[in-house]
């Protein structure tokens, strides 16, 4: 009677996982559907070769120009910049967690930069805006606190919980024999680190620097007080220090005064549209490099 009364609860906590994981899948296509449908009418009006790359983004001017490519490059900015900052900041703690800290410290830290994430993103944009930009723009010598460089780093340290967290996790789950037989092979604890632990958690690596990314490119509040929301084009290394907009903070900045259903209205929703096939994609393509590597490591 045990035995069955243990089955029956089994086999109801797998059909409430199995619904959960449908209603998932549900779920994004209903905001994919959601999506295309309020952003297929400015399709219809205006090609979307002139959308993608027009270089102005102007909503009031005559019947509204609506060219995405100085949003496109201001996220493109930041998101690089930030992933600079991020990427060696994240792997070389993620090493420093799993092979170089005694264990005590590990148990510290790891937790100390997870907590990053549960930091509101406005707390970041507070600091940004009102500490850390003005002393860069004192020490760069800049005429307005904020650009595209700072929204870079307040960005960066926000997708260091997620980078650090992923990397470390692909290092532990590296055989460890891979590593004493390096060891054993009279290599020293860094040339093992460098030559045999990470070629083999390359797939770990590669799939947190594309979800670090895709914590970046979808971020809205930090950047939205930071980077200046100046819809122009940004170009070369200078963009880095003038002000920029972003696609994410675009949508947050205008949505609330666009008037129902016109033109800015649906070409808002191509920018939702085009932000969520570019995070659906970089989160595949990791999922996919995730797997890979579990089957190679298996």
């Amino acid at each position: 009677m045990r035995t069955r009364g243990f089955n029956i609860w089994e086999w109801c906590i797998e059909r409430i996982i199995q619904i959960a994981g449908i209603l998932g899948i549900i779920l994004v296509i209903l905001i994919f559907l959601f999506l295309l449908q309020n952003a297929l009418p400015i399709f219809a009006e205006r090609p979307i070769g002139d959308l993608l790359t027009g270089d102005t983004w102007s909503p009031t001017h005559g019947e509204g120009k609506f060219g995405m490519l100085p949003l496109i490059l201001g996220s493109l900015y930041v998101t690089v910049g930030a992933l600079l900052i991020a990427v060696p900041l994240g792997l070389a703690g993620a090493i420093f967690i799993a092979e170089v800290a005694p264990r005590r410290a590990r148990e510290i830290l790891k937790p100390a930069v997870e907590l990053l994430a549960a930091i509101p993103s406005v707390v970041f944009g507070f600091l940004g805006l009102l500490l850390i930009g003005p002393w860069l723009a004192d020490v760069l010598d800049l005429p307005i606190g904020q650009f595209a460089a700072l929204g870079s780093l307040m960005l960066a340290f926000m997708a260091l919980p997620t980078i650090v967290s992923i990397c470390e996790d692909a290092l532990h789950s590296v055989p460890r024999t891979i590593v004493n037989s390096s060891l054993a092979l009279g290599a020293t604890r860094w040339q093992t680190i460098t030559r045999a632990l990470l070629p083999a958690a390359r797939s770990g690596v590669i799939a947190a620097c594309l979800l670090g990314m895709g914590r970046a490119i979808g971020e809205t509040m930090a950047v939205l007080m930071v980077t200046g929301n100046a819809p122009v084009m940004a170009e070369g290394l200078k963009g880095f220090l003038r002000p920029v907009r972003t696609m994410t903070a675009t949508i947050a900045a205008e949505m609330g005064e666009t008037a129902f259903r016109t033109p800015h209205y649906f070409a808002l929703f191509a920018i939702g549209l085009l932000l969520f096939t570019i995070t659906f994609a970089i989160n595949t393509i990791a999922d996919i490099i995730v797997r890979r590597g579990e089957r190679d490591v298996a």
